[in-house]
């Protein structure tokens, strides 16, 4: 579903604006660094493997994938994503899922966006429930959910597909004030 209002990202020097097929190359480039996927569920074989995501994104059905992309300000360049998938209208939640490019670790920038994305899908998304699934090995992952108040849930045991294998993940949830 198209943002055509984005958060502020809640870091400065860093924009967030709708994903674009434009920004495919962009972000194929750090999602192809071994790095960046090897405690994500990210499966990719070339730039064409992001476009049903893209063309999931232009969707306006109520539960279609959110995705904004994260921008520096100063060079315009693509450094990251941040949105929602397995939206429910009925059920007003939704998953955040992002992506940072390697560059750009360390700085917090994950954390600031991931607040700031999380708050504002409360009050204008009008989600009561945000959750989260982290890779069992993806510390950096846990640390941004924690920084941001999400908790812990519990382990899902082969909850989802690790190229080829099922992998065990984290469930991470923060809930609107409105509802405690």
């Amino acid at each position: 579903m198209r943002i055509d209002s984005p958060p502020d990202s809640g870091y400065p020097g860093i924009a967030l604006r709708q994903l674009e097929r434009a920004d495919i190359p962009a972000w194929f480039d750090y999602l192809s660094i071994p790095e960046v996927v090897e405690h994500t569920s990210w499966n990719l074989h070339s730039a064409a493997d992001l476009v049903p995501m893209l063309d999931a994104c232009e969707s306006s059905t109520p539960t279609s994938i959110r995705r904004m992309a994260m921008i520096d300000q100063e060079h315009g360049d693509l450094v990251g994503t941040i949105g929602f998938h397995t939206v429910s209208d009925v059920n007003r939640s939704a998953e955040i899922a992002y992506d940072l490019a390697p560059a750009y670790w360390g700085r917090g920038i994950a954390s600031a966006v991931c607040a700031a994305v999380t708050a504002w899908a409360f009050s204008r998304e009008d989600l009561v429930r945000v959750q989260a699934t982290v890779l069992e090995t993806n510390q950096r992952s846990d640390k941004v959910l924690k920084n941001c108040a999400y908790r812990y849930e519990g382990l899902l045991r082969a909850y989802r597909m690790v190229r080829g294998t099922p992998g065990n993940f984290r469930m991470y949830a923060r809930v609107s004030e409105s509802v405690g």
